[in-house]
């Protein structure tokens, strides 16, 4: 796997610091994680990128009042009777969930015979160029079923995803006293403590396993890269510097067509015949579940039963129907009644969405 050519000290951005490439068979995150190259047969992998520019119906997505910095879709399993799976995290708008393209499917098939568990639902993002980019943040596994695993399949250019610790797994810093003669004791700062970091190539035509562990241990996200061509490495420079990458995860709450129930793993409501109305307006019901979100990106201990568990049936934050397209659901979430810096405080988040 090729490394990105070399950065003086003085040009090191402070989180790159002490952040290397990992080595062939070095643990990755918490252990739980891994790499898989050539995840798709040739004959797939040789059309995959182009069928997907066209095949896929790309939107843009909104956060906090601003474009999201890549296009996005989102595709999914519906069910016979129209229930289709949800998969709620902070956003303005997310795409309507359509039914899985030609190309997204096959690839579906190869992800879950490597995967070894079903998945249901799949993000795809089309990140246009390096200055295309996904600030750090945990995955929001409300509607993700426990002990799954979470997927990025790679296609086109060549980017690197940082995995980096949570800021509350350093150790507390304590002050280190000092005396100096005729004064009494003072307190200095210990040294400052980088927070452990892996640097991850992501080649096309491969597949990153994020481990429920590491998730809930590690952030991880795609920075942007502003270095000019001729110091990057050939892998990256491919597609004309363009990047696919399909979040395959394994949902386990699901919606009404119509939007006006809810039930499952993040529900109030477990079970289909005990479905929940689906809560739009609720301010204080909207802001609990913000708050949860945000405990999850910032806590390495994060205790899913105590801050989950009960579940939640927010759906939208204001009382606006979404318009639904015929027999094509819409997914989620946000129409931005309440006011953007309660939520950047939540969730310690950039202006971009952190999926």
């Amino acid at each position: 796997m090729s490394q990105s050519a070399n950065i003086t000290e003085k040009d090191t951005p402070r989180w790159k610091k002490g952040t290397k490439y990992v080595e062939q068979g070095e643990e990755l995150g918490a252990g739980d994680s891994r790499l898989v190259l050539n995840i798709l047969p040739t004959d797939l992998e040789a059309v995959a990128f182009e069928n997907l520019k066209k095949e896929v119906q790309w939107k843009t997505m909104y956060h906090h009042g601003g474009e999201v910095p890549r296009l996005v879709a989102v595709e999914g399993e519906i069910q016979e009777d129209g229930w289709f799976p949800i998969y709620r995290h902070p956003s303005d708008q997310s795409p309507p969930l359509l039914p899985w393209s030609p190309t997204v499917a096959r690839i579906r098939t190869e992800v879950e015979r490597v995967l070894g568990h079903p998945v249901n639902h799949v993000l795809i993002q089309h990140y246009r160029s390096g200055n295309d980019y996904i600030s750090e943040h945990s995955d929001k596994t409300i509607d993700v079923v426990r002990g799954s695993n979470i997927v990025n399949v790679s296609l086109g250019a060549q980017r690197v995803m940082i995995l980096r610790t949570k800021k509350d797994a350093l150790p507390k810093e304590e002050p280190s006293a000092t005396k100096e003669p005729g004064e009494g004791s003072t307190s200095t700062p210990g040294p400052v403590m980088e927070r452990p970091a892996q640097r991850i190539p992501l080649p096309h035509n491969s597949m990153f396993v994020l481990g429920p562990i590491s998730n809930k241990k590690w952030l991880h996200g795609i920075r942007q890269d502003k270095r000019a061509d001729f110091l990057k490495v050939p892998e990256e420079l491919e597609y004309g510097g363009g990047r696919i990458s399909l979040t395959f995860r394994q949902i386990g709450t699901f919606l009404s067509t119509d939007q006006s129930k809810i039930y499952g793993q993040g529900s109030t409501g477990k079970t289909k015949e005990d479905a929940k109305p689906t809560i739009n307006g609720n301010r204080e019901a909207a802001q609990e579940m913000i708050n949860a979100f945000g405990y999850e990106n910032q806590q390495s201990d994060f205790d899913w039963d105590a801050t989950y568990g009960a579940g939640f049936d927010v759906l939208h934050f204001t009382n606006e129907q979404p318009v639904v397209l015929p027999s094509k659901p819409l997914l989620y979430f946000v129409n931005g009644s309440i006011p953007s810096w309660r939520v950047k405080m939540a969730l310690y988040e950039k202006v971009n969405i952190s999926l």
